[in-house]
This record gives C-alpha cells, sequence and structure tokens, in this order.
C-alpha cells in the first residue's frame, strides 16, 4: 500500500499514469469550469488541472474530476485505487477489501504537529475574504456559486468526545459566509444540534484539497462517534499528520490545500440552493433557509489548487465516492447481520440507488433460509435496519455468486434471467430516504420516508450456464486462452 499523503502527491501519480490533463488557457469560473468537469467526467477523460482562472491572482488552480472515473483503458477505477494507496489497476470489489477490514481493525489516533502546509498563508478577520477564490457557478439552474463540492467539513461535538468529518455542499453567500445544506442524521448535522440545543455557536473547519483518502473515508458514514481520522490510521497502518486551525478549537490535515475556519450563526439564516444534485438534475428554482456559516480565518498552500466536482448524471464522484465506501460500508454490515454476502455493490451508473448484493455459493447449506425469497426478504429487512445509510438505496437486487455486481452486463442479465417478474418482488415499506431521490413523490420525500423495492435475482441452481469461465473444463479454457494470445496458423487449404 502507497499512502499518498498530499493532493500534489496524488496529482504526481495521476500524471504517470497519464490520466492527468493541464489547461493553461484563462478558464471563468462562470459555468465553464462546471461544463469541463462535467465533460470530462461524462466521457471517461482525465482529470484536468485549470492553472488560470479569470478574475483570480495568478497560482490559485481548480482541479476538475478528481475522484471521477479514470480515463486510464481497463482501470476505470484508478483514481479511487491510487487514492487509496492500491494499484491503479486494482478491480472494483478489491478496492472494498481493505475499508471492510479497517471496520473490524482498532483505530490508529492522528498526530497533531506543530505546523503544516496549510497554513503557509493565513487570511484572518476581514481578510479572511472568500471572494478571493474561484469558486465556481457549476449548472445553469444553480442558486449561487459553491465553494465546496467535495470538501470535509470538520466538526466536533461540544464535550469533544467526538470529531466528524463529513460532506456537505457549501453556497458562497457574501465574502464572510456559506449556506451549507446538512442535518440530522447526517454526522455533521448531528453535532451542530447539540452545540444548538446549548445555544450556542458552532465551530468548523472546511478542508479543500486534502490528501486524496480523506474524501472517501469523509463520505463513508461509518457509525456515529467514530473518528474518521483514526480509521483511516487504521487503514493505513500509521497515523495522519494533523495541525490545529488558527481561529477554532479543531484540527485539520497539514498537507490540505485550503482551510475555511470559523462558526456556524443559527440565529442568521441565509438562502441556500437550489443546486444540481447527484441524482442528474437540476431542481425547481427554489432555496432553504439555512444557518449562516461565518468565516474567522482562511489558510492556504502557496498556488493553491482546489479540487471542484460538479454533480450531476452518473457517473462522478458523487458517485464513486459514495459508491465505493458505502459498498465497504454494506459489506461489512450485512455479514455481520448473518447475511452470507459474497460483496453488495451501490451502482453508481444508477446515480448509486440500486445495492446489487451476491450471495455466497453455499448459502443453502450453511444458513436456515428456506428459499431464495426468504434470503431476499432478510436481506431488503436488513438494509432497512441499516443506520445512516440505507437512505440512498431505491432498489436491492440479490443476484447469484457467479454474477460479478460490479459489471453492468452481469447485474442486468440476472435480473432479467432469473427474477420472477411477479414472484421475485419483495416491497420494504417505509425506509428512510433522501430528499433529493426524484424518483419518490413530493409528500414523500418532504416526510423522509418512501418504498425500497427487493429483486430476488437468484436462479435455479440446477441452471447450467454457458458462460466460458463456468461451461468449459480447465484444460479448455487455457488451451483456447493459448491458442488466441499466439494465433492459429492458417489451415490447410485456405490461402
Amino acid at each position: 500500500m502507497k499512502h499518498l499523503p498530499s493532493l500534489r502527491d496524488y496529482l504526481d501519480a495521476l500524471a504517470d499514469i497519464d490520466d492527468l490533463h493541464v489547461i493553461d488557457e484563462e478558464v471563468d469560473a462562470e459555468l465553464e469550469i462546471g461544463a469541463i468537469a462535467r465533460h470530462t467526467t461524462e466521457h471517461g477523460g482525465p482529470a484536468q488541472l485549470l492553472s488560470r482562472i479569470r478574475g483570480h491572482r495568478p497560482g490559485f488552480r481548480v482541479l476538475a474530476a478528481p475522484a471521477a472515473l479514470s480515463s486510464r483503458p481497463g482501470s476505470p477505477y484508478a483514481r479511487a485505487a491510487l487514492s487509496l494507496g492500491l494499484d491503479a489497476d486494482t478491480p472494483p470489489l478489491a478496492l472494498m477489501d481493505g475499508l471492510v477490514a479497517a471496520q473490524a481493525a482498532a483505530p490508529v489516533p492522528p498526530v497533531v504537529v506543530p505546523s503544516g502546509q496549510c497554513q503557509e498563508n493565513v487570511l484572518l478577520g476581514e481578510d479572511a475574504d472568500l471572494t478571493r477564490f474561484p469558486f465556481p457557478f457549476l449548472h445553469q439552474g444553480d442558486g449561487g456559486r459553491y465553494a465546496n463540492t467535495i470538501g470535509t467539513f470538520v466538526l466536533r461535538s461540544p464535550d469533544r468526545r467526538w470529531t466528524n468529518w463529513g460532506i456537505a455542499r457549501a453556497m458562497l453567500h457574501d465574502a464572510h459566509r456559506m449556506a451549507t445544506f446538512t442535518g440530522s442524521p447526517q454526522h455533521i448535522g448531528v453535532i451542530d444540534d447539540l452545540w444548538r440545543e446549548r445555544g450556542e455557536r458552532t465551530p468548523f473547519a472546511l478542508v479543500l484539497g486534502a490528501e486524496p483518502a480523506v474524501p472517501f473515508v469523509s463520505a463513508m458514514s461509518l457509525p456515529e462517534e467514530t473518528d474518521e481520522a483514526a480509521f483511516l490510521g487504521a487503514y493505513f497502518g500509521k497515523p495522519l499528520e494533523l495541525v490545529r486551525c488558527k481561529t477554532v478549537d479543531l484540527e485539520v490535515p497539514a498537507s490540505a490545500e485550503i482551510v475555511i475556519e470559523g462558526y456556524i450563526d443559527h440565529d442568521d439564516r441565509i438562502p441556500e440552493g437550489p443546486m444540481g444534485e447527484m441524482a442528474g438534475y437540476v431542481p425547481e428554482a427554489h432555496s432553504w433557509l439555512l444557518p449562516a456559516y461565518h468565516v474567522t480565518a482562511i489558510t492556504h498552500r502557496n498556488d493553491p489548487i482546489m479540487p471542484v466536482v460538479c454533480a450531476g448524471k452518473p457517473v462522478d464522484e458523487d458517485h464513486t465516492l459514495i459508491g465505493l465506501t458505502h459498498s465497504a460500508r454494506w459489506t461489512h454490515y450485512l455479514r455481520e447481520a448473518g447475511i452470507p454476502v459474497a460483496a453488495a455493490w451501490m451502482i453508481p451508473e444508477t446515480a448509486v440507488h440500486v445495492l446489487a448484493v451476491t450471495v455466497d455459493a453455499d448459502w443453502r447449506e450453511t444458513t436456515s433460509f428456506a428459499s431464495s425469497q426468504e434470503l431476499s426478504r432478510a436481506i431488503g429487512e436488513a438494509c432497512n435496519a441499516f443506520p445512516h445509510g440505507g437512505w440512498w438505496i431505491t432498489r436491492i437486487m440479490v443476484l447469484d455468486h457467479d454474477l460479478d455486481p460490479t459489471d453492468l452486463r452481469d447485474v442486468l442479465w440476472g435480473f432479467a434471467t432469473r427474477s420472477h417478474p411477479s414472484d421475485g418482488i419483495h416491497v420494504v415499506r417505509d425506509t428512510a430516504i433522501m430528499h433529493l431521490m426524484v424518483c419518490y413523490t413530493d409528500e414523500e420525500r418532504a416526510a423522509g420516508t418512501g418504498p425500497t423495492v427487493v429483486f430476488d435475482c437468484i436462479g435455479d441452481p440446477s441452471l447450467r450456464s454457458t458462460a466460458f469461465a463456468d461451461n468449459y473444463p480447465q484444460d479448455v479454457q487455457q488451451r483456447a486462452l493459448a491458442l488466441i494470445a499466439g494465433g492459429l496458423p492458417p489451415a490447410a487449404g485456405i490461402a
């Protein structure tokens, strides 16, 4: 495992696999940054480093599509792999192994170092001006410029027992205020509630451009009171380096590009939204009045790099970060619940609305489930009970072990040929849902509950697959591969 300790180390790694493109021409923050991010994301292009932003000081840079699918042939998850310290060609399911294992490992707390690169420049008071930075207007229909799309908010409970790292969008309001859409049960919302109940303002830090593993763990929805920094320490087998903030009692990754410090004023309500989001649509033109995030300091590296995600039609970072990390959570959780799970995969191409669960080949012999319908119902009920994370899922496909849940051909084949059109469906009522999920009614989204459908796609065990890996003896497979690799000489008598 190769731990990349900064965003700049990550960019070097992307350049090494030819998955980074530098744009030296001037780019406008008004829609152009968003358009570049959208196009390269939708067409599998390299990450885009924008080195000149119109109207902003030379040296301020933007990284578009930092963790989207890669342009590396045959390795679409290369950016995720590098971020997690793995070889660029690591297959998707193997990316989850370390994340699953770390959930059962002892935490490795971070260390606080006396100084960090994130504080090479310190702006305090009136100098802590958000408009200095090239925050982009991303989609036509957005309510404003967004100061955060993939950065990590750091909040700590009033009793200092729990520090949480989480991702939430943040809209620029003026030079010293942002509006952020957060709330319970999102963990940064839970911590904010604790401060609000005490009648106190909530200290926060927003970290932009941390080392590449930080956005993944920040999106992972680990159990309440889990320290994400200590989880990453367990994952990498060594502590992360943090530095103390200048104006709030918090610590942040020392190598981060930009850190915004301040407090949440619950009495100062400012508009936020709308914004094009992870389901792939720009909502109707309405906004919310949300507590203002007041800025007290901004620190940054020399020539800072600001990562930007333009959320929308899959697959972008909303789907790679949430899909991969929540898949590791689902896999661990379902196994702990006694479900014979080979793998659970939130399918990024579905805007992470569909969870594909493959079950162990011997589940009939090793469990008490009497039928595939009973097993599928148990998976649906277990998913409904999953704390803080089940709200992304509208549909669950329960599949045989011979299918790869990361391969859409396998998933669709299993769904179409092994799921009975009426008897293979189980509906779980009143599951928690996200307000962003447009497939639900307005009433369901307002209530935060709606149905989830489970499809039993487990086939008759007597069925015999025609697939190359399943149908042919090993010696025949090996000779066929050798012949294909070496080519066949012309047959006698054929010109």
